[in-house]
């Protein structure tokens, strides 16, 4: 059994373009991804100024993304991130937020996302404030599934170091008063899991009183650190077990759209597979089939020297070939490496900070 598989853009950095995220859908649907959440943080009218409506053009290029996805199959939303909009939930921002969720409604969002991560969260009722807000939402939203990103969506005790200690019994106080309909993402163990076990799972279906929207933090690479590294390898442990006890999988992908394919083709083939699956065939196998068997040759042999070294690995002869061999490719994923080797795809903190 296979859940419902989808892509949410949810990284830090430079954006992919529309016909980036086009061909993304184009790929991946026919494998079986169902739903696509644009939510990248460098898109500030999902941000920081959230209150604010998209312009005229980026609104008609979403609207247009929009009706592709319809097109195929796949079902369009949106993550928007009403800043710390809990701590003073009052009359004026109650304006802004209906003005938000009408303009959304007029772009074709028929998944809405509302996230709360990357806020402090050091209140006593934060878990009463946040549902306060999502059943304001759920009464106002033309979307068909609305979920939640808690600001405390993993056991990962970064987000108590980042954003103040969560408070006592924040999962359990939530999934106990939120309404069932509306989903809940979480990434697990750790904010970019290496692991997401049945057992972890049901627990998590515990506290939250249903079972979790994985938000899987791979194959995104984003960061002062991440960026530094091409995440290619297959997905693993991720067993297909996991398909009754998750209410979907959400893959954030990578800065690079072309090479996050490679992966996410994989989660297909692990969930279809089951036991049967095996990761390095099912990497060659994706591989091919978006780059090519010569392309797929490349990348293969050197997996090592850029998801494990990086470039900081790479002195400046060691680039400069690996360069020269990926520009005899016409390819956008080949394009991709050569971006990434010359320093296209570095993030740094101010950016991010920023974003």
């Amino acid at each position: 059994m296979t859940p419902p598989l989808g892509i949410i853009e949810g990284y830090y950095g430079r954006p992919w373009s529309w016909a980036d995220r086009v061909k993304v859908v184009d790929t991946l649907a026919p494998a079986g991804y169902r739903f696509y959440l644009y939510a990248p943080k460098a898109d500030p009218y999902l941000r920081r100024r959230w209150a604010e409506p998209h312009p005229d053009a980026e609104a008609e290029s979403i609207a247009a993304f929009a009706r592709h996805c319809a097109g195929a199959g796949v079902a369009f939303g949106v993550g928007l991130s009403p800043y710390e909009i809990y701590r003073d939930f009052d009359t004026a921002a109650q304006q802004a937020l209906a003005a938000k969720l009408a303009h959304l409604d007029s772009l074709g969002v028929v998944e809405l996302a509302i996230l709360f991560d990357d806020m402090r969260g050091d209140t006593p009722d934060l878990a009463a404030s946040q549902v306060r807000i999502l059943h304001w939402i759920a009464e106002r939203t033309a979307a068909r599934r609305l979920t939640l990103c808690p600001t405390y969506y993993s056991d990962d005790p970064v987000l108590d170091r980042f954003f103040g200690t969560r408070p006592e019994r924040y999962l359990e106080t939530l999934g106990q008063t939120l309404d069932p309909a509306i989903a809940i993402f979480w990434t697990g163990e750790e904010v970019c899991s290496r692991e997401l076990a049945p057992g972890h799972l049901d627990r998590v279906a515990q506290q939250l009183s249903r079972p979790p929207l994985l938000w899987d933090n791979w194959p995104v690479n984003d960061g002062p650190r991440m960026s530094r590294h091409l995440h290619l390898r297959a997905f693993t442990g991720r067993p297909a077990a996991n398909a009754g006890r998750i209410s979907g999988h959400a893959v954030n992908p990578a800065l690079q759209p072309t090479l996050s394919l490679i992966p996410a083709l994989t989660l297909a083939d692990a969930y279809a597979q089951g036991a049967a699956y095996g990761y390095t065939h099912a990497w060659r196998r994706a591989a091919e089939a978006v780059a090519g068997p010569a392309l797929a040759d490349l990348l293969q042999r050197h997996i090592l020297a850029f998801q494990d070294g990086g470039l900081d690995t790479l002195d400046a002869e060691a680039r400069a070939k690996l360069r020269a061999q990926y520009a005899a490719f016409d390819h956008p994923a080949a394009a991709e490496v050569v971006a990434w080797l010359d320093e296209g795809y570095r993030i740094t903190r101010e950016e991010m900070e920023g974003q």
